[in-house]
């Protein structure tokens, strides 16, 4: 695929990414269906970076994200980011999993 055509313009070239998806009979759906998350989650990455989206619709269109997104990454093959020390993904301390914030039901009278 030549780089040389994917538009400048961020609103150009995200329908030309989803012309691409689609002549590769692929789709955002089907890129939120293998991520599993939310077909919005996977159009966000129309507005703002999201590395682990832009990364899977690169491979499925043979690209590195850095051809479709350059603004947003290194040539490393890293994102650039705005809060460097932070992970991609969650580190599990969520508040459904931490025992701080264990409480209970009002309704069933359940305690943490």
């Amino acid at each position: 695929m030549n780089t040389a055509e994917i538009p400048l313009d961020p609103s150009l070239r995200w329908e030309w990414v989803k012309y691409q998806l689609r002549a590769n009979e692929s789709s955002l759906a089907s890129v939120a269906r293998e991520l599993g998350v939310t077909g919005p989650a996977v159009k966000n990455a129309k507005r703002k970076p999201y590395p682990r989206v832009e990364r899977a619709i690169a491979a499925k269109l043979g690209l590195l994200p850095i051809d479709i997104w350059p603004e947003r990454w290194a040539s490393n093959d890293e994102p650039h980011r705005r809060r460097p020390h932070r992970a991609e993904c969650a580190s599990g301390a969520g508040r459904k999993h931490n025992a701080a914030y264990a409480q209970g039901h009002r309704k069933t009278g359940t305690e943490a």
